[in-house]
């Protein structure tokens, strides 16, 4: 059905252009869209209040979305902080240390470990939880403090981050803004994650060897060196625990997160129902860990430990917010914000530009996935990765409208572009929890990902050309 389009439509193309333009430009776009919820609401209401009161509701509305995946990465962070400091993440992956002999068991070793971790744990408190302690046995056997960095970062804000199976803050965001369950992202993501890491990690592993056997590695030392990032071994010694204590918690709460796993499988728990799970569990390990190791300090401790979890995770999500914001606008949250403004037969603002563009643009699969990697990895030059993966949703809900297919394939692709560009492997400020741990220059770690990370969105993008 073809569809009458409005100023409402206009405005809001026009706003996402801009904002599009402001992050190739690595400008920061949550002015922009204020703006542009602004301008929205008064061509939609035509009174000043009611554009003035939408701001501010389309943020309330924008963080209901969002206040699950802001609460566990909070609670998350709030749990790893304890871990650091009593010295139980130490114990937790020492057992594995074991079987890094050389310095490729090395470099597989702690970015398989990394991306477990950083399923259950988030990848900055990830890198936190086991780089001081499998650093210094990876610098042992010979791997380069570099490489461990490349290791971590490419596994952790790479791969775990992109596909984000067990918190699933990404695929949350993305399916809310191109209006499709959370389940179908996901599982439409698992091949493209797939490809994305296999490629990416073997091309930087095998450039890693060559230039090491040429003789023109270079490692990027920096004067602070190891031990000075937020998992530094001299953090995690502020509480002593008994040497027993420390080993039975280090088993128990992998068990209590393998449950959680096998819980999600078992009674089908999915979205907001598995991060619950996950969350719980969490809280309830923060609690029992900080009364054992602060004992009569324990009441007040969980209440500190939790504040500076919210923080970080408000901190993360502030710019998030306003952007969001915005791009729900493009779907549901436009009706139930400023009322029925749009035409009849409307299925939201982007749906309608989606068939207005399959009647007079020929797209097709290969046009649409290259756009949505492109715009992906544009909505990550912020360095958030976060930030802009709303706009990845919204963009890939109207290329499948307008090719009338893949919506779920499009939409796992802007993901995983935006989340490997800006989640923490190309963008230099958002290198800097694993290179402050190893010790490295954040611009050398990101010179290095950059070849690789190129080369792997070129093969899944044409991976999901063939998949859409």
């Amino acid at each position: 059905m073809d569809i009458q389009l409005t100023a409402l439509h206009w405005v809001y193309l026009a706003f996402i252009v801009f904002i599009m333009t402001l992050l190739i430009k690595r400008r920061d776009t949550s002015l922009i869209c204020v703006v542009g919820i602004f301008t929205l609401g008064l061509l939609a209401t035509e009174s000043l209040s009611g554009s003035v009161s939408g701001v501010f509701n389309s943020f309330i509305y924008a963080t209901k979305e969002l206040i699950g995946t802001i609460f566990i990465i909070s609670i998350i962070v709030a749990m790893s902080r304890i871990l650091i400091i009593t010295g139980v993440n130490e114990m937790m992956v020492s057992p594995l240390t074991r079987f890094i002999r050389t310095p490729a068991l090395a470099f597989w070793g702690i970015g398989l470990i990394m991306m477990v971790t950083s399923w259950f744990f988030w990848p900055s408190p990830g890198v936190a939880l086991i780089g001081a302690v499998l650093l210094p046995v990876a610098v042992r056997v010979g791997l380069p403090a570099l490489g461990a960095a490349m290791a971590m970062n490419l596994f952790g804000h790479g791969i775990a981050l992109s596909g984000d199976y067990i918190i699933q803050g990404a695929p949350k965001l993305t399916a809310d803004a191109a209006g499709l369950p959370v389940a179908d992202v996901m599982q439409a993501s698992i091949p493209l994650v797939i490809v994305m890491g296999l490629v990416t990690t073997v091309v930087a592993f095998w450039m890693m060897r060559r230039d090491m056997k040429r003789g023109t590695w270079r490692d990027g030392l920096v004067e602070s060196g190891v031990g000075t990032g937020p998992g530094s071994t001299e953090s995690s010694a502020q509480v002593r625990l008994p040497k027993q204590l420390k080993r039975w918690l280090a088993v128990i709460i992998p068990l209590l997160f393998a449950a959680d796993v096998a819980a999600m499988f078992v009674l089908d728990l999915q979205g907001g129902d598995a991060t619950a799970l996950i969350g719980g569990t969490a809280v309830l390990i923060l609690i029992a860990v900080t009364l054992i190791a602060h004992r009569n300090r324990g009441l007040e401790q969980t209440t500190a430990y939790l504040i500076e979890g919210f923080q970080f995770g408000f901190r993360v999500f502030g710019p998030v917010i306003p952007i969001a914001a915005f791009f729900y606008l493009g779907d549901a949250a436009f009706t139930e914000l400023f009322g029925k403004t749009l035409p009849d037969g409307s299925h939201g603002i982007v749906n309608d530009l989606g068939v207005a563009l399959a009647n007079h643009v020929p797209l097709n699969d290969a046009i649409g996935a290259v756009t949505l990697t492109v715009t992906g990895a544009i909505t990550g030059l912020d360095g958030s990765g976060f930030s802009g993966i709303s706009l990845a949703g919204s963009v890939a809900q109207l290329f499948a409208s307008a090719i009338g297919t893949g919506a779920d394939t499009l939409t796992a692709l802007g993901q995983v572009a935006a989340i490997w560009v800006g989640g923490g492997t190309l963008i230099p400020w958002a290198l800097i929890p694993a290179a402050a741990i190893c010790g490295v220059n954040p611009f050398e770690l990101a010179r290095r990902n950059l070849k690789p990370v190129l080369i792997g969105l070129a093969v899944t993008t044409i991976v999901a050309i063939f998949l859409i």
